[in-house]
């Protein structure tokens, strides 16, 4: 019970130094090892095209995947930002990407508001009839 007493009054004393402005910010914890092929073949790249998504050099990618060297702390957040939610990544490093997918929502959407028109078929001809909204 006084492990457990300890641990509660050293967050304490963390939360009471945080809020005198003694420490700043919070503490983030980075994986030691990234699975760097696990994240790219998940998301169905090629090392080129992973390494032109997300900004690596080509070089850096396959010497992480052989194992010949390990990603820096920075790399090692990133790479765990990028298996969570590789979209919002892309969305955030493609800019115009994003503005494509909206200009093609938007005409869809404007292709069904349209009018429809009806057509008949007599004789295997296909006659219009009229004009729906």
């Amino acid at each position: 019970m006084s492990a457990m007493f300890e641990a509660l009054m050293n967050g304490l004393d963390e939360v009471d130094a945080f809020l005198a402005g003694q420490t700043a910010g919070y503490r983030v914890s980075v994986p030691a090892e990234v699975d760097v092929k696990s994240i790219r073949k998940g998301l169905k790249m090629t090392q080129s095209r992973f390494s032109d998504t997300f900004g690596f050099s080509l070089d850096a990618v396959k010497h992480w995947e052989g194992g010949r060297r390990t990603p820096e702390s920075s790399a090692r957040a990133f790479l765990t930002v990028i298996a969570k939610n590789p979209g919002a990544v892309i969305e955030a490093l493609h800019p115009h990407v994003r503005r494509k997918t909206q200009v093609l929502t938007t005409n869809t959407a404007a292709a069904a508001q349209r009018p429809k028109r009806k057509t008949s078929v007599k004789n295997g001809i296909p006659r219009l009839r009229s004009i729906t909204r």
